[in-house]
């Protein structure tokens, strides 16, 4: 099988059939304004009043239930560009300045989801002294998936060379309070990828919630340990103000403050629980795209080269839509300067079942992962289990039961 993805349709008739389907990635930052406030004011006029509650909970609800429907009924997209116009597609800057704008609505949205949490009166139907503490806990999570999509915005923007592209990046992983991923994903995880030295990358048999404090904290120590080494080349210490990963904290720090004594210390807690939200989103994309997935060892007794084969694909095309081309992981790994509107997806790489957006739901009920996804892994290795990359604690249990298993994955 060639390494190459699928590219039949000629360069001279080829045009990008998503170009404006991309305006959507701009409805999570926006929806507050386009659907949030003025469906208040619906609900009011039709005499529904009761389900005005409702709208501060869109964020979870459009990415746990729009969206993986919507997958399901529109599908896998499965075109490519060809290579010739790659090069023209990337340098189209349509595409950058719509990753640009997330960020303005971004900030947009958070300040004034800000004033609706914490003001005695916001002008909303419905809404007398202000809102409850379930809309306000329901706004925050909201805020929170607007900021999980920030940080995928951030590691678009975090993987180019142009220098305004990679302090934005930072800007938009503030409100997270996730500055270091913009070291540790791009000088960490990017070397490491599909190794037990990863913390970023999920192993055989190990849930959700025992990945997620393990990549959290890894995560952390690697970006630190990253950033010194970098700084002892440069003479200094780690407590320098060239630190990036400093002042990537101080710049939640600031944002944070800014917002407090705007608005009040009651909005505090609303912003911690909104920055958990936001990061955990992440870490569970980063749960699936490397699940179980190893590089094997070489002679020499080093890692084999990243290849297809080391990243879980999805193309399902609306989540493709709202996070840039991500689930074409593949591609990313081994182009990761490419631009999304440019990367494209492999028949050879191992495929999830569904969207991300769906997937993230499995991932929440370890159960339900494994009974998906642990076959899907062992097929993806003959049936040789020992090519994977398992879970430490869970190794002895998975041996036991996979050892000498074969297992076929219906189409």
């Amino acid at each position: 099988m060639s390494d190459e993805p699928d590219e039949s349709t000629p360069p001279e008739s080829w045009h990008d059939p998503k170009r404006y389907l991309w305006l959507w990635g701009l409805l999570a930052p926006t929806g507050l304004f386009t659907i949030g406030l003025p469906l208040v004011w619906v609900l009011y006029a039709v005499g529904r009043p009761g389900l005005v509650h409702i709208v501060f909970w869109l964020g979870p609800i459009v990415l746990y239930l729009v969206v993986p429907i919507a997958d399901r009924f529109v599908g896998p997209d499965g075109s490519n560009p060809p290579e010739e116009v790659v090069a023209a597609l990337e340098n189209d800057k349509y595409y950058r300045y719509l990753t640009y704008l997330y960020l303005p609505c971004q900030y947009a949205t958070l300040i004034t989801a800000g004033y609706l949490m914490t003001a005695d009166n916001p002008h909303l139907p419905v809404i007398d002294g202000g809102l409850d503490t379930v809309d306000k806990i329901g706004l925050a999570v909201t805020l929170g998936v607007i900021g999980g999509l920030g940080i995928n915005t951030a590691h678009e923007l975090g993987h180019k060379k142009v220098g305004l592209e990679r302090r934005l990046s930072r800007i938009a992983l503030a409100q997270s309070g996730y500055g270091h991923f913009y070291i540790e994903h791009n000088r960490g995880h990017h070397v490491r990828v599909a190794t037990p030295d990863d913390p970023a990358s999920a192993r055989f048999g190990e849930g959700f919630w025992a990945f997620l404090p393990r990549s959290v904290g890894g995560g952390v120590r690697s970006a630190w340990a990253l950033e010194r080494t970098r700084l002892q080349r440069l003479g200094c210490g780690p407590w320098n103000r060239r630190n990036d990963i400093l002042t990537a904290w101080l710049l939640t720090v600031v944002l944070f403050s800014a917002l407090v004594l705007a608005f009040g210390p009651e909005l505090l807690p609303y912003l911690l629980l909104q920055a958990v939200v936001g990061f955990s989103l992440l870490e569970a994309v980063n749960y699936m795209e490397h699940y179980g997935l190893a590089r094997q060892r070489t002679p020499g007794g080093r890692y084999e080269r990243p290849a297809p084969t080391h990243s879980w694909n999805s193309d399902h095309l609306v989540t493709n839509i709202f996070m840039y081309h991500l689930q074409r992981h593949s591609d990313h790994h081994a182009f990761p300067t490419r631009r999304y509107q440019a990367l494209r997806t492999w028949e050879q790489a191992p495929t999830l079942p569904a969207g991300y957006a769906g997937m993230i739901v499995l991932a929440y009920v370890p159960p339900l992962w494994r009974r998906v996804m642990d076959k899907r892994v062992l097929a993806h290795y003959d049936g040789d289990i020992t090519r994977a990359n398992i879970h430490p604690p869970a190794r002895a249990r998975v041996l036991a039961r996979y050892g000498a298993a074969t297992v076929e994955v219906p189409e």
